[in-house]
């Protein structure tokens, strides 16, 4: 699973591009942090509990269904391309690859570990092997942040950077062979996202921040909510998570690049809409966007066990009313767990800062 400063009203110096992004980011020394970007991520992984709260729900509602696809077709991609944007300086030099290691790999360690363990409670799988070369639910964001930020220069150097994401991700569908190691195959088709967010600019968030951007937004993503009820049962939603080839979805060959492109452009679209809507001033939940990371590794925890649990047993919760209440509870849950309290409490393995493992 997996959301990643430039002020657009009152810019700062330059971004947070040091940050060890994905879901979130660490302030460290760069400059004011911009409410704008911080309530994007908060709303995002917002949006991202939902989703998962809503998949044992599916089977028996088309509208969560439409909901569910609607939701997927762009909070991942809206975490990347932020997840970008503030990766324009990776430049590969110490400062930050130590940023690098400290804020995605050493996390990526910590979670992959204890979700293997927790899982092997949860899906009664005693033996299954803790390996750090197969994300496992949630981390493989941050397997294939840390892929894609160490390409950043490389991305920077290329005359047409978002068409060769573009072509590689389209290649990646053609490529059922790939192997699980590092999601290959999540790494390889959401690129694109990424690449795209290292080439923005502060003008482009401004852009899709007028009025008149905020007024369209409405029927855009009325007609995408039509668009995936009327998909719900004739369109797989695997498409969206961008981690089989066209072969593994049981579809011919050339649906793979077809479907990349059109979901790249409908993406994209999206989250257009969805960063028009997003506030510019500071919210009661400003802060909290600078804790998405937390919010993200967390909430699987209780995602899982949520299943193992049996929380979903009661009928009542197929029902509008239980949907509602599943919805909001997500919600709830997840700005829990980016409050401070839990900053404390799990700092060490979300931010852990090992300085005395590297040379001053």
């Amino acid at each position: 699973m997996s959301s990643p400063h430039i002020a657009v009203a009152s810019s700062p110096t330059r971004p947070h591009d040091e940050a060890p992004a994905g879901p979130d980011e660490r302030s460290g020394r760069a400059p004011r942090r911009d409410a704008f970007f911080d309530n994007a991520k908060y709303l995002a992984i917002v949006l991202v509990a939902m989703g998962h709260a809503w998949e044992p729900l599916r089977d028996g509602s088309r509208a969560v269904s439409a909901l569910y696809m609607l939701v997927y077709a762009f909070h991942m991609p809206a975490f990347i391309v932020l997840a970008g944007y503030h990766s324009r300086g990776f430049d590969g030099s110490p400062q930050r690859v130590k940023r690098l290691i400290t804020g995605v790999v050493l996390p990526y360690v910590v979670f992959e570990t204890a979700y293997t363990l927790f899982t092997r409670w949860t899906d009664g799988v005693p033996d299954r092997p803790v390996t750090l070369l197969e994300p496992l639910y949630l981390t493989w964001f941050l397997a294939a942040l840390f892929v894609w930020r160490l390409t950043a220069p490389l991305w920077q150097l290329v005359r047409w950077p978002v068409p060769v994401a573009l072509v590689v991700a389209m290649l990646a569908t053609l490529s059922p062979s790939l192997g699980e190691d590092l999601d290959i195959q999540r790494t390889l088709q959401f690129p694109p996202y990424f690449v795209l967010g290292l080439f923005l600019r502060p003008e482009h968030f401004r852009t899709v921040r007028r009025r008149r951007v905020r007024v369209l937004a409405v029927p855009v993503f009325a007609g995408a909510l039509a668009v995936a009820y009327w998909a719900a049962p004739r369109v797989t939603s695997a498409w969206l998570y961008h981690r089989d080839s066209a072969r593994e979805l049981s579809a011919p060959a050339w649906y793979g690049p077809a479907m990349t492109l059109v979901l790249f452009g409908c993406s994209l679209l999206l989250v257009a809409c969805f960063l028009a809507w997003v506030p510019e001033r500071r919210t009661w939940f400003t802060t909290l966007g600078s804790a998405t990371l937390y919010g993200y590794l967390l909430h699987g925890f209780v995602a899982q066990g949520s299943k193992y649990g049996g929380w979903y047993d009661p009928e009542w919760l197929y029902r509008p009313l239980g949907a509602i209440t599943v919805t909001l509870a997500a919600a709830v849950i997840v700005t829990a767990l980016c409050t401070a309290p839990v900053r404390r409490v799990f700092r060490w393995a979300v931010e852990p800062r090992p300085d005395w493992a590297f040379r001053r």
